[in-house]
């Protein structure tokens, strides 16, 4: 192991000091987040009826500047529920990067469609405009009669298209929307990584038709486990909070279901732990910008690793600082050594296309999502604590 690769493992034990073991990212919780769970406690109120509930929603459509926000009990659903809302039905074809993680193909699947998997830049880590462009105009054609997208080999009608927001970093999305509007093609951004995150100065998750947040465990904020999702559309909203309540319609007393629905409400309990997180996330974004700026700095000395900075237009959240090596096996030495140092150090994600149950999908050749999959390296990027 080379001794600036040392020098990286005594930066990141000073970052995070008196840990035996350095977590990627653990949640802190520093605010009101005991005293709310117990008032939910007391309340009795901790399903997913109940005054946080709306308060987290309220707060979250707020700070990301959209007009709604349905929460949800994970990240996932909250997709599988947009994309159904969006007119993904059984057997449609949604368009994705096989550079994420793997809930993102997952909803899809849930949503009763087939992932397709086009390339990421290289600069953003997230889906390439220029690749979605060049694989419609290939393999999709736009029947004049019903304005939808064919795909040409399979016949089957491209629904949707789900760019993610790698890390937090934001990809090209007003571009990828440009590219999917030719096709009328609706836009679901997963943004289950981006919370605080902006491109051009707008939040992710509101360019497209609808955006998806996560609060797992690991996230920038967390609820314990859940999702959102924030969208301008008021009737996409609507039906959300209805079908993820079990289509319940509204009565004093009487149980009348209108349709299949769904148990996907956040409880009231998580929202509130959400609602004492958010009060502290302007504090948590600051945290972490701090911290990111430590690590480009010294990697601005470091030659051979590059530092993956936020792209040209954003303003990144740094869920996960990523580092990028010259190939796959010096990367590999790093893994084991910072692991084996108490660094809980980790790549990126096996590409969706070479798992199992996605190899059959159709993709583009994914030349840069294959290129960064053998090199990205993400560093324990959690909020330092105060004391």
């Amino acid at each position: 192991m080379s001794n600036r690769l040392r020098k990286l493992i005594e930066l990141i034990k000073s970052i995070y000091p008196g840990l035996k073991m350095i977590p990627l990212h653990a949640p802190v919780f520093e605010g009101n987040e005991q005293k709310y769970v117990l008032d939910c406690l007391n309340s009795t109120f901790v399903s997913y009826i109940g005054e946080y509930v709306e308060r987290f929603e309220r707060m979250t459509a707020a700070f990301t500047g959209a007009k709604y926000a349905v929460a949800m009990v994970n990240g996932t659903t909250a997709l599988q529920i947009a994309l159904r809302l969006a007119g993904v039905r059984n057997g449609d074809e949604v368009i994705t990067q096989a550079l994420t993680f793997v809930a993102t193909a997952n909803a899809i699947v849930h949503a009763g469609a087939v992932p397709v998997f086009v390339d990421v830049d290289r600069d953003t880590m997230g889906m390439s405009p220029a690749s979605l462009e060049a694989w419609l105009q290939e393999n999709v054609l736009l029947d004049s009669g019903t304005n939808t997208a064919i795909n040409r080999m399979t016949k089957k009608v491209v629904s949707a298209i789900v760019p993610m927001h790698t890390f937090g970093h934001p990809c090209r999305i007003d571009e990828v929307c440009e590219v999917a509007a030719k096709y009328s093609i609706p836009v679901i951004e997963d943004s289950a990584e981006s919370l605080g995150s902006h491109y051009k100065g707008q939040h992710t998750g509101t360019f497209g038709l609808a955006g998806i947040l996560s609060y797992n465990g690991n996230k920038t904020i967390t609820t314990g486990g859940g999702g959102m999702i924030i969208t301008d559309d008021p009737d996409l909203a609507i039906r959300a909070k209805h079908i993820t309540t079990t289509a319940k319609t509204p009565h004093a007393w009487d149980f009348v279901h209108d349709e299949i629905g769904y148990n996907y409400r956040m409880p009231n309990i998580n929202a509130a732990i959400g609602c004492a997180q958010m009060e502290q996330l302007v504090e948590i974004l600051e945290n972490k910008k701090e911290t990111a700026s430590k690590y480009s700095n010294y990697f601005r000395s470091i030659p051979g690793v590059d530092y993956f900075d936020e792209p040209k237009n954003a303003n990144s959240n740094y869920w996960l600082n990523a580092i990028v090596f010259p190939d796959n096996s010096e990367r590999n030495l790093f893994l084991r050594y910072s692991n084996k140092c108490g660094v809980m150090a980790r790549p990126a994600w096996h590409l969706m296309s070479d798992l199992e149950m996605f190899e059959k999908c159709q993709s583009d050749d994914l030349k840069e999502s294959k290129w960064l999959a053998g090199r990205v390296v993400n560093l324990p990027s959690g909020v330092r604590l105060k004391d």
